[in-house]
């Protein structure tokens, strides 16, 4: 298979802030810093320590996921006494009450998610780092799929806080959010700075030194 040239070989970067495609000088371009004649931002041939941001965040993602499923994620009292539940609990209770579309889509919000997302991008990550045998195709459509299901990742958040702002009786009834909302919205926050800071383009730096 014929390999394809890229920009880093014809000496071309894309600005990061403008996307203006910048020819780099006839120099060592990964030492001597280039900036886009454009807005003057700083060019870089793929971004920095995109591998290492990366994996720090869904690490620190992963940490957060445990807590936004353990503990509760909002209280709702009624007639002054309050019944804290966590996501699987939610989930349970519509189920019990036969409200099957809603639990679905509790569920699928608050944990298929999350957790597709954080699995996809560490397979990406493990894709380029060679750990695991995936070609560039088919990290690519992870990729893809990971933006994907990464815009219904504040549903659940989006849920709690209109419960909370129309909800509020005083003592006859009020939706409180509960530790596991935080820990949940550090988890939507973590996963979505993971997958900016991951170049894909990686995936086709691997794809062509291997053929």
């Amino acid at each position: 298979m014929t390999k394809v040239a890229r920009g880093i070989d014809l000496g071309l970067a894309g600005c990061r802030r403008c996307h203006k495609v910048c020819q780099l000088a006839e120099q060592d371009t990964l030492a001597m810093p280039q900036f886009c004649p454009r807005c003057g931002a700083r060019l870089h041939l793929r971004k920095p320590h995109s591998l290492e941001r990366t994996w720090a965040l869904i690490l620190a993602a992963f940490i957060c996921f445990f807590p936004a499923n353990l503990y509760p994620m909002m209280t709702v009292t009624s007639l002054g006494r309050g019944d804290p539940s966590t996501i699987m609990e939610g989930v349970i209770t519509l189920v019990q009450h036969q409200m099957y579309g809603i639990a679905l889509v509790v569920f699928v919000a608050s944990v298929a998610v999350p957790l597709l997302k954080l699995v996809g991008l560490a397979m990406l990550l493990l894709g380029v780092q060679g750990q695991v045998g995936l070609t560039a195709k088919q990290c690519t459509v992870i990729y893809r799929l990971v933006e994907i299901v990464g815009r219904w990742s504040m549903l659940d958040l989006f849920v709690i806080a209109i419960l909370v702002a129309l909800v509020d009786l005083g003592a006859i009834a009020k939706i409180e959010a509960g530790p596991a909302a935080l820990a949940f919205g550090l988890v939507v926050v973590l996963t979505m700075l993971a997958a900016m800071s991951f170049d894909p383009r990686l995936l086709w730096d691997k794809e062509w030194r291997d053929e």
